[in-house]
């Protein structure tokens, strides 16, 4: 055989032993890409986003767009070609597995945490709307969780009303760690409660609950051995004035907050919030209305932007890496804050481009 034949069989051999290893070598990694948008305006699988009994409503136009990431699932193993093409293609980003599975986490575990994300953030957009309008909303520090096998278990519910830790009043969920932890190990503290059931009953029944009990728990130490605990997940629940309903399945996360309670927002009162233009955006929100980043901005735009989104209302944490890559055509808005995003939502009525919060690479 000539031995320039022999050469080019064998760079050949090798280039397809090459691309063989690129197909079948898996790689740490994992996909990000846009997901679909859906207007908290306007209705997904048949029915309203935003449902709103016993307070008047009005008449919406326009979009107020909630965008989302889809990712490849835990157990999925991306091979070396699919990491390379995933690198080099502008509508999908590539990262390590861990960034969106840390700890070995399963992708059953992260769906579970996902949707408890998410309906948290449909309480605080509710609470947040509805302060922006001036409403106001009960709300009570509650036993979110009980741990298994702990000193709590079997004494401590889901849902009990914690109105004091040793006498000391309980205004806020992290009052209640602060209380336990003054103990040590093995020491008993008094718990001020409201039971679950009570609780639920007076809440029916439009009223206070008057009736509470004290239960005594030993604690024992933390996992870490830093602390005395008592195994519970402390949280906020709210008692609100009339029903406002999220409907939207298949989605998780913390991330449409801020695009719910605007939507919200542009129910309850007359006028349209957008004046008929398309606007999408992120963020998380809490009960006071303030914004938090979310991951994945960069596939969000081009998600909004493919969907027809004219503006974006973005984190201000995540302006930097929204403006070093945006959409042509899209129009960033920085938003710190709800009330940042119902004054620049005024513009955007106006018909305004220019004079937004802007955002900039850094």
């Amino acid at each position: 055989m000539p031995r320039r034949t022999a050469t080019m069989l064998a760079s050949t051999l090798v280039l397809i032993a090459l691309l063989c290893a690129g197909v079948f070598f898996p790689v740490p990694y994992a996909e990000m890409s846009p997901g679909p948008t859906v207007n908290t305006l306007g209705e997904a699988d048949g029915e309203p986003v935003l449902q709103v009994s016993g307070h008047k409503t009005y008449p919406t136009s326009g979009n107020l767009n909630m965008t989302t990431v889809r990712v490849t699932g835990a157990d999925y193993r991306m091979n070396l070609v699919e990491a390379v093409y995933g690198w080099l293609a502008h509508d999908s980003v590539v990262v390590p597995h861990d960034t969106l599975y840390p700890n070995g986490k399963t992708e059953e575990q992260s769906t579970q945490e996902n949707a408890e994300e998410f309906s948290q953030s449909q309480e605080s957009a509710k609470v947040a709307a509805l302060g922006q309008l001036g409403i106001p909303v009960a709300s009570r520090v509650v036993v979110s969780s009980v741990q298994k096998d702990s000193p709590a278990e079997g004494t401590l519910h889901a849902g009990d009303v914690i109105k004091a830790v040793d006498g000391a009043p309980v205004r806020q969920p992290q009052d209640v760690a602060k209380y336990v932890t003054k103990h040590k190990p093995k020491e008993r503290v008094v718990f001020t409660i409201v039971p679950a059931k009570d609780a639920a009953a007076a809440e029916k029944a439009g009223r206070e609950p008057t009736t509470t009990q004290q239960v005594t728990i030993t604690t024992r130490t933390s996992d870490e051995g830093d602390r005395a605990i008592v195994g519970i997940q402390a949280g906020t629940d709210h008692t609100f004035p009339f029903t406002v309903d999220i409907k939207l399945a298949d989605v998780g996360g913390p991330s449409a907050g801020l695009m719910f309670s605007l939507g919200i927002v542009d129910k309850l009162t007359p006028g349209d919030l957008t004046g008929g233009r398309f606007v999408a955006g992120t963020g998380t929100i809490d009960d006071a209305g303030k914004v938090g980043p979310i991951g994945g901005i960069e596939m969000k735009l081009v998600g909004a932007r493919k969907a027809g989104a004219r503006y974006f209302l973005t984190p201000a944490d995540n302006c930097a890496a929204a403006a070093s890559d945006t959409p042509e055509g899209l129009t960033l808005i920085k938003v710190n804050t709800i009330k940042d995003a119902m004054a620049s939502l005024e513009k955007v009525r106006e018909g305004a481009t220019t004079g937004f919060p802007s955002c900039s690479a850094g």
